[in-house]
């Protein structure tokens, strides 16, 4: 076997390991070859009891015979509501050991960011975004192992690691490619659901292939046996031992030590005692061993079990309330019943003297569920009162104060608020949540019970705005809010907006905003009240419109509030149609260096992602699509790493789909707007970010001419009237026009494009590209109205021209050739290609293409416009090209 067979039972689970130890191998001699070289990532994945822990130790051993510095972390059941408890026991070693200077050199900027997540620094402050402390995490790691090359990373029990650790971990591993790192993560299959799952998915896929340990077989299993209780262990007590454990090194290795101490003789005739010995190692078994060594070892084991971490003999003695004597006798009694151990020196992590761990994870969670409940809950009240004495803060204490039952107890409430404001500050909003809705629980006194709703409306991201407005309306409408109203009532009117009540919203900050004196508030109520009405999806005043303009006239862009301004002033040029160098330069206008701003990131909530959003399809729009995908390609990426997965993740999905969708990269598209609909379904049909990532699969789905299926998915998701408030993009009446014109339900078709034509004059909307409406309605018409048609085409262009994108000029002169005949629609074809061919939007230059050349009947423009289509994921119009092409008729 790779570095050796194992010859005793307690190295059972390195039985029949030789494939992982030799990837191991492989991954080690990659990582210790060259410094420069790639970093990878080995999952380990197997039921409890298989061995990987054990796996995780000789890796350990093998890493530090090569010279590789090994960091290691593992997961605890119990501590799961713990932010960043696992990477904090990875990094904080090594950052320990150096100087408080030598920390902060090493870390440079993200010091202050990735510090307090480690517990390294004080937190600044206010709330720390969750992403940049990610990205923080990844930057520690990333600067430390130029320091301390070779390094492992060893994750053991990953699927009990907080939230807050997997997605480090998650954002780690897609970034290995220029690390110079081995990370081994072992976890259970299953375990967990929602957020976890999905990042351990995440995790093991940046991983592959994962390395699923199975049983050790009958001989194995023979083996261990012998190297235990003695080779003259004959055949059928070794085949009744693997039929026992089922081949489960955990269970085996605890076996043969129950039939070594109980001197049981390994033949056949005593085969049939296993039974019962395998019952008394484990579960119910354990817990009557435990009960046997007496009630103060029982008493010790729970307090270790309630404490999971740093447990200290005199920490225990405390919790279990008994002497230091009679403490260190129970944590002897219960080393030598194999239940507590003293870690491994090598084990990584910083120890404090006397500090205990349990043998296997398995025995510390019978011990635990083994706990009266109400002995737990009074343990639990007091491990949090003995933090707190201690100084250690009450964000530590806080997963003690969860576990206990609400009692009106004012010191609690006030305890898990200041839990929350320490895990904002840390960025850790979700464990912020928990200590919040908690405190609602207990409940708060009448004074302060505002402020914790508010806080919780705060915490809490919009993944069901339902019940964040209900928690800020209760808020508002209770005494003493105070400084706290203004945000409060942003937070409220942003829920709404997403929960489709867009008049509510606009009201709710129009009001806000009237009981205000002329200035900074005011002016922030303000903007968010233009946000709202501008993507009012009915009716829009042109008042508004033109004071918007005359406020954005006096900005520079000096500060967020004046680059707010300007992004709205961008959105309403764009959705009228004004010029697109003007609209370009408003949105470029609101950057600081070609980025956001700080403050003005995807998950600062002082101004809202639905900002950010408006900038983005401005660019979108505008042709200036590059801008566009950076834009929502970072959203997607904030939001999944942050965890942020109903509102903002779909949405940062079906924009980025839309950008995919303009480019012309129509299968991108396609996946990322079917993942945009599976997160919105999540939160609820018939909200706003649900139409918006139908409309913009339906769309999609038709470009690439699957016209069945682009049906099929408006059947599926309710594709149809009545529509939201909101402005869709893109524009759901033109695409859903565009549908049934493709089906063959022409009177619909045209009945729903000419509801668009309504709708946009309504708003003032005069851009053919946003709202195609005319285009499509155009070429509908030309058989029964030619005259209309006619006229709908010419305002079409005098839009597009008016607008002035190549995109927008190209699809008119589209339209215009769709309704020529002979050499005029051959020149207008020609004129379209011209336009389109410096147009960022491929699949309207691959239709151009193919279009102009049919009309000219040129086989090289429709090569040319073949590739193209190929290229964009087309269907049909490659069938279109193809079909023209093999025939050959007329062609040149």
């Amino acid at each position: 076997m790779t570095e050796g067979r194992p010859s005793a039972a307690g190295s059972a689970p390195l039985w029949e390991r030789d494939a992982e130890l030799a990837a191991v191998a492989r991954a080690l001699d990659v990582l210790c070859a060259d410094q420069s070289s790639a970093g990878s990532l080995l999952v380990i994945r197997g039921e409890a009891g298989l061995g990987k822990t054990a796996l995780l130790a000789e890796i350990r051993r093998i890493a530090e015979r090569r010279g590789c510095a090994v960091w290691s972390a593992r997961g605890a059941e119990t501590l799961r509501s713990v932010p960043f408890h696992v990477v904090r026991q990875l990094l904080q070693p090594a950052l320990l050991s150096l100087l408080p200077e030598e920390a902060r050199e090493y870390l440079g900027d993200w010091y202050d960011i990735a510090g307090p997540a480690l517990g390294i620094a004080e937190p600044r402050a206010g709330k720390a975004d969750p992403q940049y402390v990610c990205d923080g995490l990844v930057a520690a790691v990333r600067r430390l192992s130029r320091r301390q090359w070779p390094l492992v990373l060893l994750v053991d029990d990953a699927h009990w690691a907080d939230q807050e650790t997997l997605r480090w971990l998650a954002a780690f591993a897609e970034r290995l490619d220029d690390l110079s790192v081995l990370v081994v993560v072992a976890r259970r299959p299953g375990e967990v659901s929602g957020d976890g799952a999905r990042l351990l998915d995440a995790v093991a896929a940046a991983g592959r292939p994962v390395h699923n340990l199975s049983a050790l077989t009958p001989d194995a299993t023979a083996g261990v046996t012998r190297a235990t209780v003695g080779r003259h262990a004959d055949d059928a007590f070794c085949r009744e031992v693997w039929a026992v454990t089922g081949g489960n090194p955990y269970d085996t290795v605890e076996l043969l030590a129950k039939v070594r101490d109980s001197e049981l003789p390994p033949v056949e005739a005593q085969a049939g005692e296993l039974r019962a010995l395998n019952r008394a190692a484990r579960d119910g078994g354990l817990v009557d061993r435990l009960k046997g060594l007496g009630l103060e070892a029982t008493r010790f084991a729970w307090a270790a079990a309630i404490l999971g971490t740093g447990i200290t003999v005199d920490m225990v003695a405390q919790l279990a309330t008994m002497n230091d004597e009679l403490a260190r006798m129970c944590a002897e009694l219960l080393c030598d019943a194999r239940i507590l151990t003293p870690p491994e020196p090598s084990a990584g992590t910083q120890r404090t003297d006397g500090e205990l761990e349990f043998v296997h994870p398995l025995i510390a969670t019978a011990v635990y569920n083994s706990i009266p409940p109400g002995v737990c809950t009074a343990m639990h009240g007091v491990a949090a009162q003995m933090i707190t004495e201690r100084g250690r803060g009450a964000a530590e204490a806080a997963r003690h104060l969860l576990k206990v039952h609400p009692d009106d107890d004012e010191e609690l409430v006030e305890q898990l608020r200041e839990a929350a404001r320490e895990h904002l500050a840390v960025g850790a909003p979700d464990a912020a949540r928990r200590c919040l809705e908690r405190a609602l629980a207990e409940p708060p006194l009448p004074e302060v019970h505002a402020h914790v709703l508010y806080e919780l409306g705060c915490a809490t991201l919009l993944t069901d705005p339902a019940v964040t407005i209900d928690h800020l309306r209760s808020a508002l409408g209770m005494p003493g809010l105070d400084g706290d109203r203004v945000d409060a009532v942003v937070r409220l009117s942003q829920a709404l907006l997403h929960n489709d009540q867009l008049e509510e919203a606009v009201r709710t900050v129009e009001a806000e905003a009237a009981r205000h004196e002329a200035g900074p508030v005011r002016m922030r109520l303000r903007a968010f009240q233009f946000m709202w009405e501008g993507i009012h999806g009915e009716t829009v005043s042109p008042a508004r419109s033109r004071r918007l303009a005359e406020l954005a006239s006096t900005c520079a862009g000096r500060d967020n509030a004046e680059r707010v301004l300007l992004i709205l002033r961008a959105f309403d040029a764009m959705t009228h149609g004004e010029s697109a160098d003007e609209v370009i330069d408003l949105c470029d206008r609101a950057l600081v260096n070609g980025r956001l701003a700080p403050g003005l990131g995807w998950t600062d909530t002082e101004w809202g992602m639905e900002l950010l959003m408006m900038l983005g399809s401005a660019y979108t729009y505008a042709d200036r699509l590059d801008r566009a995908e950076s834009l929502f390609a970072e959203a997607r990426r904030v939001y999944t790493t942050a965890g942020w997965h109903g509102v903002h993740l779909s949405l940062a999905n079906a924009f980025l789909g839309l950008a995919y969708r303009r480019q012309g990269r129509l299968r991108d598209a396609e996946s990322t707007l079917r993942e945009a609909v599976v997160l919105a379904e999540r939160v609820g049909r018939r909200l706003p970010l649900y139409w918006s990532a139908t409309c913009g699969l339906v769309d999609t789905l038709l470009a690439r001419g699957r016209v069945k299926e682009a049906w099929s998915v408006a059947e599926r998701y309710g594709f149809a009237p009545p529509y939201p408030s909101t402005i869709v993009l893109p524009d759901i009446r033109s695409v859903r026009g565009r549908l049934l014109l493709a089906v063959g339900r022409t009177e619909d078709g045209i009945n729903e494009l000419e509801a668009a034509e309504k709708t946009a004059a309504s708003r003032g909307g005069h851009n053919p590209v946003l709202a195609p409406w005319s285009i499509d309605l155009a070429k509908a018409l030309a058989g029964q109205d030619p005259d209309r048609a006619a006229q709908l085409a010419a305002d079409a262009r005098r839009q597009a021209e008016r607008f002035g994108t190549d995109t927008a000029i190209g699809e008119a002169l589209r339209c215009a050739a769709a309704l020529a005949t002979g050499q005029r629609a051959v020149q207008l074809a020609a004129r379209a290609v011209t336009y389109l061919e410096s147009s960022p939007c491929q699949y309207e230059h691959a239709a151009a293409r193919v279009e102009y050349g049919i009309a000219a009947r040129s086989a090289a423009e429709l090569s040319r416009g073949l590739d193209l289509a190929r290229s964009c994921g087309a269907e049909h119009l490659v069938a279109r090209a193809r079909e023209v092409l093999e025939t050959g008729r007329g062609l040149r």
